[in-house]
């Protein structure tokens, strides 16, 4: 099976698919979506706000109507609720701003002190080493004559322009109303548009999800129902939890900043709760602000210390403990993923794109793990592993990361995984990936070999090493022995009397493969001998007493394959007269009817047993090992029986008078 490509050189790898006309108009489609996110993002806020609010009231009208109050009250009461609290938020942080406004002038003078006292332990000094720079320089620079003025003006030279002064009319009252009110115009439009269409959806909530379904799943109502029920409560979930915590953050930052006496302690308190939901840095702009506040109250910088002493232990605390509570240890998106959705939708909306980023992120995650369209999203988004453990196994391997490999061994064992689902799960699909990029040719001979190098080195590096307490355990404990037996790799473990066979193929990781599976037999008290393709079919294991055997393990990773020389060594073994079970490992992986069908072949003798995994082959040796033990005890127990059985005789006594 191992067919170096010429010269040493790796075949060129073909891409697995080809580019067809669907990729360029997933771009397109990607593009104009985004064209239409910018472009329309007057009219799709405040319907992105309503949903979203939508989400946040959903749990109140839920809880409304169970206490047997009908649909439009709940709705009417939960929006009144919602906008009392906008109102109330509102006015708390206008009130808050006129008396830091009134109260500004009296840390005028605090200000420019700290002011100063900054700009001379930074500015001014790096100033005063700049000067002396200057002059060293000066001194060391020869002094050059500069230009002098000579002669008259040139006659085209413009003369002085004259200063002209616009004087603007006074402005009329209506103009003056206009001016201060028309900033909070566009605010309170949208508001109003919010609580309109938040109120439609929760009106409409059944018949929406009904017509999503429709929309984008009626074939299968099982799927699409499951990924709309999943989003949604997800979002609520996750707004309810954060609106909580985020109102818990606000409170405890304006009782601390009460206590340390700094002015406006209420408005940062709001300040830091709302801007919570932006990700990582909304909970660091309201602490800047509070420590220059603090800073400008009094002439040394004890106050402005510990408020960001305040800010740092609060956060730490909901975010290291609060969070993991409430959320669970993972919210759906990887930490990168907010900090580029943060970007992307500040990019295309402002700071309402800021606020939204990733509730809107989570909802796109959410539904990509149900849309094969949108799957590319959630594998790149969101916080679950890309690559499978036999994916990430293999690819160490490819890059010649032994250490990488041998850590993710280490941390899978630490996880309750035992050594033996760590083999079949882990080890025995990377080497699958192997195989089958071997027989692709993409692998060369240089390679080849330091992939086997490198497993030989894990596995030796896993001899010792514990996972989690097995389904079955080792029959009594005892350090295993070992023998060289055939030439090749072999270990005899010192209770059983006959030992396993265990025989590698010639596939390009048989023998790893093999290797793996004397490990496992010896640690659970089985012996073993190992031995190759190439010695067993010329004979060289005179040691090991064929008729005394067992079991006889047959390891290719090609048995799935059925090749021509694994159905010829499974007949030569079968010709020998042997009653030793004979075991063929590896098939094809459950759920591959093609290759289960071309391995049928290989199970045909009788007494021939089939294996998938590193697990069926021990619980097959093992129960061979044993039937043959009890058959060897037979005879015995039966001539022990006969003596037992003579009349007047008790067993252990010879008859008198004999």
């Amino acid at each position: 099976m191992k067919l170096p490509p010429p010269n040493g050189r790796p075949n060129r790898v073909y891409p697995p698919h080809t580019p067809t006309l669907h990729g360029l108009a997933s771009v397109v489609t990607g593009v104009v979506v985004v064209s239409g996110l910018y472009f329309g993002r007057a009219v799709l806020i405040p319907i992105i706000l309503s949903v979203l609010l939508s989400f946040l009231l959903a749990p109140l009208v839920t809880t409304l109507r169970r206490l047997h109050m009908g649909q439009l009250p709940s709705i009417f009461i939960a929006v009144f609720f919602a906008l009392a609290m906008l109102l109330g938020a509102g006015a708390l942080i206008g009130a808050q701003i006129v008396q830091l406004a009134a109260d500004l002038p009296q840390y005028q003078a605090a200000i420019e002190r700290k002011i100063e006292t900054v700009q001379e332990k930074t500015v001014g000094r790096a100033d005063v080493m700049l000067s002396r720079a200057a002059s060293a320089l000066q001194r060391v620079a020869p002094s050059l004559p500069g230009p002098r003025a000579t002669g008259r003006p040139a006659r085209g030279t413009p003369a002085v322009p004259i200063p002209v002064e616009v004087h603007e009319p006074a402005p009329t009252p209506l103009g003056l109303a206009q001016r201060a009110f028309s900033p909070a115009i566009a605010p309170i439009e949208t508001t109003f548009i919010v609580l309109v269409v938040t109120i439609f959806i929760l009106l409409q909530r059944e018949d929406l999800r009904d017509r999503l379904i429709s929309l984008f799943g009626s074939s299968d109502l099982h799927r699409t129902t499951t990924a709309i029920d999943d989003a949604a409560v997800r979002l609520s979930r996750y707004f309810v939890a954060q609106l909580a915590l985020n109102l818990g953050v606000g409170a405890v930052i304006a009782l601390g900043l009460v206590l340390l006496g700094v002015p406006g302690a209420l408005l940062f308190g709001v300040i830091s709760a709302l801007l919570r939901f932006v990700p990582y840095i909304g909970i660091w702009i309201a602490a800047l602000l509070a420590v220059c506040l603090a800073a400008a109250i009094q002439p040394q910088w004890t106050m402005a210390v510990w408020t960001l002493v305040l800010f740092i232990v609060i956060d730490l605390v909901a975010g290291q403990v609060l969070e993991p509570l409430l959320y669970g240890h993972r919210s759906g998106l990887s930490p990168l993923a907010v900090i580029v959705a943060a970007i992307f939708w500040s990019w295309l909306w402002g700071p309402v794109g800021l606020v939204l980023s990733t509730p809107l992120t989570l909802c796109i995650v959410t539904l990509g793990r149900y849309a094969d369209r949108l799957n590319f999203l959630t594998v790149l988004l969101g916080d679950q592993p890309a690559l499978t453990p036999a994916q990430n196994f293999y690819q160490r391997l490819l890059a010649d990361d032994l250490h990488e490999a041998i850590v993710q061994a280490e941390r899978l064992l630490g996880e309750e995984m035992s050594i033996v689902d760590y083999y079949d799960q882990v080890v025995l699909e990377g080497l699958r990936l192997a195989r089958n990029d071997a027989l692709r040719g993409v692998l060369h001979t240089e390679q080849l070999a330091r992939i086997n190098e490198a497993l030989v080195d894990i596995v030796e590096n896993l001899e010792a090493v514990e996972g989690a307490p097995d389904a079955f355990a080792p029959d009594e404990p005892g350090p295993a022995t070992s023998a060289d037996a055939t030439g090749a790799s072999t270990r005899v473990a010192a209770m059983t009397s006959a030992p396993v066979l265990c025989v590698a193929g010639r596939g390009a990781f048989d023998e790893v493969a093999t290797a793996i599976a004397v490990q496992l037999l010896t640690r659970y008290r089985t012996a073993c001998v190992a031995t190759t393709y190439e010695h067993f079919r010329r004979g060289d294991v005179a040691s090991v007493d064929v008729n005394r055997v067992p079991v006889m393990c047959v390891i290719s990773l090609d048995a799935a394959a059925s090749p021509p020389y694994l159905r010829n060594l499974v007949r030569r073994v079968r010709a020998q007269e042997t009653s030793a079970a004979l075991i063929i490992g590896f098939g094809a992986p459950p759920g591959d009817e093609a290759d289960e069908t071309a391995a049928s072949s290989i199970s045909a003798p009788a007494g021939t047993l089939g294996t998938t995994t590193f697990r069926g082959l021990i619980e097959e040796s093992r129960a061979a090992v044993r039937a043959m033990e009890e058959k060897e005890k037979e005879p015995e127990r039966e001539r022990q029986g006969e003596v037992t059985d003579r009349p007047g005789e008790e067993p252990g006594f010879a008859p008198a008078g004999s």
